[in-house]
């Protein structure tokens, strides 16, 4: 990596935190409205929350310091790409490995509170457990590499290992929320039938951003390890992470709203036309203890 061009590695090293950031901003204003809209949730889906918005915010503090460092610090120095990279690699290991989990174990409790079997939620959570000893231990041996293209080319096996694992977990919830919802579906009313069909395309959304982007990223190491376009495509999919738990919690007040029209239809169906103004109370839809009765709480 002598001649190493510039654009492929700091260029896209560069274009991947900036977008990064942006996917942080993203995710923190997510945060405010969730805690804002949603004061009654249980206090474990509010620590949760709080828990990956915290290893976000730290993650993003480290890929700033990684982008501080190669293009401030050591600028006009190239050669120091084949120096030992800073230890904000490290940690930015740790914390995104905190958070994929986090969010992966979450959306299996989900499968568990809809579906009250325990076979596919503990897969999703072995799985979830095994992503993180990987992180783990690449953590621990990034700390004493002496270059980042020695240690790619040492634990290649190992990091291919630890994505592949996680796409394979993203796209396990991801199939299996689809399932129990069609199956829902079907029992479903007419009009409550279109909420469940809103929230498989949500739940297909979210599950495909996460997995398609961790493809790209594994795909971008295995062909292109010269470059750091893959690490482009690292920072990127960490923050989706942790938008997609944001959005799945958020998204309840839409599906409250299609729920107020889907009452109101039938309220003023079911009535003949009048001159009297008629109030209707539509309940909020909260995430408690017991989500396997609420839609919702499969998005």
């Amino acid at each position: 990596m002598d001649n190493q061009d510039i654009n492929a590695t700091l260029g896209a090293l560069q274009i991947g935190v900036l977008i990064s950031f942006v996917l942080f901003g993203v995710a923190t204003t997510q945060c405010y409205v969730y805690f804002t809209r949603f004061p009654e949730d249980s206090s474990r889906v509010k620590a949760v929350t709080a828990f990956v918005w915290l290893c976000d915010a730290a993650n993003t503090i480290c890929l700033g310091h990684i982008l501080y460092t190669l293009t401030i610090s050591d600028y006009a120095h190239p050669d120091h790409l084949n120096s030992p990279p800073p230890r904000s690699l490290s940690a930015s290991t740790l914390f995104t490995g905190f958070t994929a989990t986090s969010v992966q174990a979450f959306f299996g409790f989900r499968i568990y509170a809809f579906t009250k079997k325990i076979y596919i939620p503990a897969l999703i959570w072995f799985m979830a457990f095994l992503h993180l000893l990987g992180r783990l231990i690449l953590f621990s041996t990034t700390l004493h590499t002496s270059s980042l293209n020695t240690y790619v080319i040492r634990w290649e096996w190992l990091i291919a290992t630890n994505w592949s694992i996680s796409v394979a977990t993203d796209v396990v919830i991801t199939t299996t929320l689809v399932f129990v919802l069609y199956g829902q579906r079907s029992q479903a009313h007419r009009k409550t039938a279109a909420l469940v069909d809103k929230i498989i395309v949500w739940t297909i959304e979210t599950g495909m951003l996460t997995s398609v982007t961790t493809s790209v990223m594994l795909a971008c190491f295995v062909t292109m390890k010269q470059n750091y376009v893959w690490i482009a495509f690292y920072a990127i999919s960490a923050q989706f992470f942790a938008n997609s738990l944001m959005t799945s919690l958020n998204s309840r007040a839409s599906l409250r709203s299609m729920e107020g029209i889907f009452l109101q239809d039938v309220s003023t169906s079911n009535r003949p036309a009048s001159n009297v103004v008629h109030v209707q109370t539509v309940r909020q839809v909260t995430y408690g203890d017991d989500p396997s009765r609420k839609f919702s709480a499969a998005v």
